[in-house]
């Protein structure tokens, strides 16, 4: 038992929280840049969401792997490579000049997301709390995430205003670079058990893979990252396309929002808002009911929201209402999924086995936001594309019930 354990507000969490913040919120504001770029270079809709498919792919096959030699190496180290990485790939896209070399880099930038990303602090914060504390914990976390994306894409819009995106891309890589100086503060304090510690990677592995409910949980986090990452990547684009031949004027006016463009950035940070609130309650039932369950009403009440969204006309009003609404669920998963994973199988490698989940959450999120794109380009629309993501959500809403929630017995 160290220190931090005793009480919720500790260094590790307020460090981690000002690190998903800025890393959160940058990832958050990508969907901003979609209609600049492809603007300057007269791209199809498809290549744009190519890259950031590719980029959330490059993220979940980093999560496993930063998370594994995170607890190998230590979190810190794996932390500032993962920090140098989404640098990199953002510095060399700004000499972009085609989208075969952007969709490259994306991977790149991926791949930095994964390093600084939810996975990362998430388990570093986790072996840090309490049994008590730690579903609380992780929700608080997690709405950092959501602080982030509340910041990230109203920001990128206000930059857009007056520098080019290449321009804003580096002001975001020396964002992150700087955030880099709270790594110090995520010092390692393991509560995991002594038999925790003795069972090695393989065997925990070994007895996931052949557990039913790892692969339950697997399955049902697929749906999280296709409905994410298509609203994140799309969903400016779709406000500013729908609701341009609304005549929005008076309550773009009410929201001090100039144009529909405006509106797309603000329904994203609207949804980040939303969820500070949502993601925080969640953490708190999370601590006080089987977390089953209450992911299944998560994706219930999602699916409720995206079917009504879809069948009424979409106007400025419903694009508020549903940013509200579904905001205030968007991560709410996430503290309880990880909450989970580390109630059944322990702390000692929950990096590594969020890590292996969330990659289904970023399959899921390559084909909203690839299949945003291309069905875009075939139909002209995001309907269909829609109804997919609402029947994922229908099919994660059923595949949590069964789930067994009880301590995993290692050996």
């Amino acid at each position: 038992m160290n220190k931090y354990n005793s009480s919720l507000i500790t260094p590790v969490l307020i460090a981690g929280s000002i690190i998903i913040i800025i890393t959160f919120g940058i990832r958050g504001s990508f969907g901003v840049f979609q209609i600049p770029i492809e603007n300057e270079f007269q791209w199809l809709r498809v290549e744009f969401s190519l890259a950031l498919a590719i980029q959330n792919l490059g993220w979940g096959i980093g999560a496993p792997i930063f998370g594994a030699l995170g607890e190998k190496f230590g979190d810190r180290k794996l932390i500032i490579a993962g920090a140098f990485c989404y640098v990199i790939g953002l510095i060399l896209s700004t000499f972009a000049q085609n989208a075969l070399t952007h969709q490259l880099l994306e991977f790149i930038i991926g791949f930095g997301i994964a390093g600084t990303g939810m996975g990362m602090i998430l388990a570093v914060v986790g072996r840090a709390s309490s049994e008590k504390n730690r579903s609380m914990a992780l929700g608080i976390v997690t709405a950092a995430g959501s602080v982030g994306q509340m910041i990230g894409a109203p920001a990128a819009q206000a930059l857009l205003n007056f520098y080019s995106w290449q321009q804003v891309f580096i002001i975001f890589a020396f964002s992150i670079a700087l955030v880099m100086l709270f790594v110090p503060l995520l010092k390692n304090n393991p509560v995991s058990t002594k038999k925790e510690i003795e069972i090695s990677l393989l065997k925990v592995l070994s007895n996931a893979f052949k557990d039913p409910n790892f692969s339950m949980i697997f399955l049902g986090f697929f749906a999280c990252g296709y409905q994410l990452a298509f609203v994140s990547a799309h969903f400016p684009a779709m406000i500013t396309e729908m609701c341009s031949a609304i005549s929005p004027t008076s309550l773009l006016n009410y929201l001090s929002v100039s144009n529909t463009s405006s509106l797309g950035a603000f329904a994203i940070a609207l949804i980040g808002f939303s969820n500070i609130f949502g993601t925080i309650y969640a953490g708190w039932l999370g601590q006080r009911f089987q977390k089953k369950y209450l992911l299944a009403g998560v994706y219930a009440l999602r699916t409720l929201i995206g079917l009504l969204f879809i069948i009424f006309p979409i106007t400025p009003l419903s694009v508020v209402l549903f940013s509200v609404f579904m905001g205030s669920l968007w991560l709410a998963t996430v503290p309880l999924t990880s909450g989970l994973i580390a109630h059944i199988y322990g702390l000692r490698y929950m990096g590594t086995l969020y890590g292996l989940v969330f990659f289904s959450h970023q399959l899921g999120s390559f084909l909203g936001v690839w299949m945003g794109g291309r069905l875009y380009d075939a139909t002209g629309d995001y309907t269909l594309v829609w109804w997919i993501g609402i029947g994922v959500s229908a099919f994660s809403t059923l595949i949590h019930l069964p789930i067994k929630e009880k301590k995993l017995q290692t050996v």
